[in-house]
């Protein structure tokens, strides 16, 4: 990275320098000023203040007179920033500020974000020192983070110090000059007595006193990613994980709104976690009004020991303003994700459809069982072939989920031949061509491709690993292990760990002609020994996917927790998409997958097409009702026994997989419009390309028996002053926009694909 402007000192004045510094437009700072004197009193010089300045937004930051940080704005572009944030410090202390870094034990009464114990005391007093201005965007050490080239994205460090204690701190903030993005970090580092951290919160921000809402998603197995929206009191509100990962229980985002903002109009700031661990986000409305909002590390699963000079990076929080509603929010999102955060090589790439074998054999499967299925599949035109859990375990067979878990080694019953002579029989199969399909659109295939399933993380307790290596799994001294689904989570917090699943997914990889690994994960910790024992999983769990995915770029990586329970930003950094919910029904992911589109892209959802009745809720819906709603992300697939399709089924497939391909790369590129309020019966989702094409999905849950027809679908997105040929007629984007579309079909769970094309 290039150092581009600098400054130092307790007012931050800059260092004497022959060469100017090259002006950075994303960020600019205001030289220390001296106020007026106050009843004839002199008042003390201020420090910098730091103008953040984003696509379409402005950050800004004052340096006081004492060396803490007030935050003065986040939100709409302002060139200016005169006016206190909070009217001046009084009598009354920080109590009644808005703080930048607010600590704890000077009168601050709120939620601080951190706490450092050190030398007997939990007192820490950081004082601002100097900042750095860098083109680009460093990474974080050992963590994931998102990243921009130097024409893309700006970086500002403030450092802070604590002169008593030798404690100094480092606030990074990342600038988009393209998106309305910043990004925050904090780096510790102890002094020469070492410290321990016992809270650290990667955002604080106090908003001004106004009406506000949260908004964030809930949920449990099978029901992830619930939509809440909720009224922000005085007190606390929020939520938190504490099962070691971000779990299913809650997503690392939450939202800020005014009650007036809707989907396409009004303010919005959304937070988003780079971060698998245990987290805690929360709003804290103070006396006098402020809303301070935090999001970060979990304390409960923390204090981290640092010696003496070392230091501790914390998670990157994401920070999106939006001026055009929730929608517009969710957009920014989606594009940073999408070009400044997943690095994978298919990120940007068209998938394959697949087939996956779980939901057609559970563990009741063999060589001789699943080959049929893939010949079957073949023939019908998908791609690729996973195979799912099962397959493994020589001394202890997985023929349940009681056994086998941790021993990476095929099953030679199973598969007498081998797996790589299974892989390949899998890989020599010719994939018939769908209508219009040319081989090239997805993937490029024309033989079929091979997926397989890992639990690298898990052991059971009857298997080779765990008898060799029993102090490898996460316990507490002689307390008793805990199973979750009958297995004990490996400490991959140890090196040896690490190097351990590294090894076996490389030799796997490597022995046979394998394209795609869903990576699952399903059960969270126990019995950690020691606070920080999640946070030093977590961080050896990041270096075990750097390695692999390094390693290995042309795998296509799926993560999968229980179904959606770790679909966070941390792993989105290693993998181009994650398993949504092991819930299929199409009736229910509708709702799961709206409510993840909050803040992910949809490129990056894994979804699938189940056998009815479904094999959780015993739903039935149609087969093109169950396909269109799994089109809406961007791994498309089947989760069923091919070889048990009924005639009308099989003779529909073909044209359903070829408009899935169709559709594919609108989602792997189009910004991404939700059409309809979350509880409508009748939800539609538009995806606009950059070239202004587009297409709309429209789904009708509940028969709109007349009169009571829906509203029309008011498409966004679109140039007003262009026309689109849209569903065999020609239409003016202003008329698509304003007037709509009206559609109904008789019935339960109908659905339509229209595709609309920008007319050149």
């Amino acid at each position: 990275m290039t150092q581009v402007a600098n400054g130092h000192g307790a007012n931050g004045h800059a260092a004497a320098s022959a060469a100017k510094p090259r002006r950075v437009e994303a960020i600019r700072v205001e030289p220390p000023t001296t106020p007026a004197p106050v009843d004839g009193e002199e008042q003390r010089p201020t420090g910098p203040t730091f103008h953040l300045n984003p696509a379409n937004a402005s950050y800004i930051i004052r340096v006081t007179a004492d060396g803490d940080l007030d935050h003065v704005h986040w939100g709409a572009r302002t060139r200016n920033a005169h006016t206190s944030p909070d009217g001046g410090r009084d009598s009354w202390g920080p109590v009644r500020t808005r703080r930048e870094f607010p600590d704890a034990g000077h009168g601050d009464f709120r939620q601080p974000a951190y706490r450092i114990s050190h030398a007997g005391t939990a007192i820490t007093d950081l004082r601002y020192k100097g900042y750095d201005i860098v083109s680009g965007k460093p990474p974080l050490s050992g963590l994931p983070a998102t990243f921009g080239a130097d024409d893309a994205v700006s970086t500002l460090e403030i450092h802070l110090e604590d002169e008593l204690a030798g404690i100094k701190a480092t606030l990074s903030y990342g600038v988009f000059h393209h998106l309305p993005v910043v990004t925050r970090s904090v780096r510790l580092t102890a002094g020469a007595e070492g410290a321990v951290v016992d809270e650290l919160a990667s955002l604080s921000i106090d908003f001004p006193v106004g009406d506000y809402e949260m908004l964030y998603t809930y949920g449990q197995w099978a029901r992830e990613n619930q939509v809440v929206r909720r009224k922000v009191d005085h007190g606390i509100q929020g939520f938190q994980s504490l099962a070691g990962y971000t779990s299913a229980a809650h997503n690392p985002f939450f939202a800020l709104v005014n009650p007036t903002t809707t989907e396409s109009l009004g303010q919005a700031w959304g937070f988003s976690l780079v971060y698998t661990g245990s987290f805690a986000a929360q709003v804290e409305v103070a006396a006098k009004g402020y809303a301070r909002a935090s999001l970060g590390l979990n304390p409960a699963h923390l204090s981290w020991a640092l010696g003496p000079g070392e230091s501790f990076t914390s998670p990157e929080v994401v920070c999106v303003y939006s001026g055009s509603g929730v929608g517009g929010m969710s957009r920014a999102f989606h594009n940073l994700y999408r070009q400044h955060l997943s690095r994978s090589d298919w990120t940007h790439r068209t998938r394959p459809t697949l087939i996956n074998n779980w939901e057609a054999t559970y563990f009741d499967l063999s060589q001789d069982v699943l080959l049929p299925i893939a010949e079957r599949a073949a023939g019908l035109g998908i791609k690729m072939f996973v195979m799912d859990d099962g397959w493994f375990g020589v001394k202890h067979p997985r023929v349940n989920d009681h056994q086998g878990l941790g021993d990476w080694t095929p099953n030679p019953l199973r598969f007498p031949d081998g797996l790589d002579t299974f892989a390949n029989r899998v890989t020599d199969l010719k994939v018939k061509p769908l209508p219009g399909d040319n081989d090239t659109a997805v993937a490029g295939a024309t033989h079929m491709q091979f997926g397989i399933w890992v639990e690298p993380e898990m052991v059971n307790p009857k298997s080779e690993l765990y008898e060799n290596h029993p102090d490898w799994v996460l316990h507490s001294g002689k307390y008793p292990h805990t199973t979750a689904r009958n297995q004990l989570v490996l400490n991959v917090g140890l090196p040896e760990v690490q190097d351990y699943i590294v090894d076996v997914v490389s030799k796997l990889l490597s022995s046979s002609n394998i394209s795609y690994v869903k990576w699952d994960n399903n059960r969270g910790m126990h019995e950690l020994q020691h606070p920080s024992d999640s946070h030093r999983y977590i961080l050896g769990l990041y270096s075990v996917l750097d390695r692999l995915t390094t390693a290995f770029p042309d795998v296509l990586w799926e993560g999968c927790a229980s179904g959606g329970a770790r679909f966070d930003p941390g792993l989105l950094y290693y993998w181009p998409q994650h398993w949504v919910s092991d819930n299929t029904d199409a009736r229910d992911r509708v709702s799961i997958q709206l409510g993840l589109s909050l803040v992910y892209p949809p490129s990056t959802f894994g979804c699938h097409v189940s056998a009815v009745p479904n094999h959780i809720t015993d739903r039935k819906t149609p087969l093109e009702f169950r396909a269109h709603v799994a089109m809406l992300g961007g791994s498309f697939g089947l989760e069923l026994d091919a070889t048990k399709l009924s005639d009308d089924d099989a003779k529909q497939l073909p044209a359903i997989l070829a408009l899935s391909e169709k559709v594919n790369p609108y989602i792997i590129h189009g910004d991404m419009y939700r059409l309809s309020p979350w509880e409508s019966t009748s939800p539609a989702v538009l995806y606009v390309l950059p070239s202004g094409d587009a297409v709309l999905f429209a789904f009708q849950l509940k028969d709109a028996h007349f009169p009571d027809q829906p509203e029309p679908i008011r498409l966004q997105g679109l140039d007003k002053d262009a026309e689109y040929e849209f569903d065999g007629e020609v239409y003016g984007g202003d008329e698509l926009s304003t007037a709509g579309w009206n559609w109904w079909k008789e019935g339960d769970y109908q659905s339509r694909v229209v595709f609309v094309n920008k007319v050149k």
